[in-house]
């Protein structure tokens, strides 16, 4: 009776460890005009699409607690690759729009972008001060990918 009782506490513990295995994140998309982004595509390693933001750009998404980074892509918007953070289980994405440049170099379209990517931080605090985030500052960590240039 001790053995059966015993094998049955390991394997109730041993199915709760199998259901920790994911960890949900929840958040809100939106661009860097403030306005919200729905049914964006939300991925990990690349290629596995995991969930879609809703009509207002909120999301709630399951990923393996090993996974560290998120990707979001949209149409006529940069893609944005997000790392999460430990305890950060809640985050708020702004993601640029991709623009065009006529008449111009590379190397000055990508300056232009980056640019606008250093104002990232300042458009998530007006974001939390018009009620659309619910953090002053973003969660996790975010660098500027260029998509032109070597970075040798």
């Amino acid at each position: 009776m001790k053995k059966l009782l015993a094998f049955l506490v390991v394997l109730t513990v041993s199915v709760c460890n199998l259901n920790s295995q994911n960890k949900t994140i929840k958040g809100r998309v939106i661009d860097d005009y403030l306005e919200t982004l729905p049914y964006v595509p939300i991925f990990i390693k690349d290629t596995l699409e995991i969930g879609k933001t809703d009509l207002d750009g909120f999301f709630q998404i399951d990923i393996p607690a090993n996974e560290n980074k998120i990707l979001f892509r949209y149409v006529g918007i940069d893609p944005t690759t997000i790392e999460l953070v430990d305890q950060c289980n809640e985050i708020e994405v702004i993601m640029m729009l991709t623009g065009t440049h006529d008449f111009i170099s590379l190397k000055r379209a990508e300056k232009k972008r980056e640019k606008r990517y250093k104002m990232l931080l300042e458009l998530h605090k007006q974001a939390h001060e018009n009620g659309l985030f619910k953090s002053e500052k973003p969660c996790y960590a975010r660098e500027f990918e260029s998509y032109y240039l070597d970075k040798n």
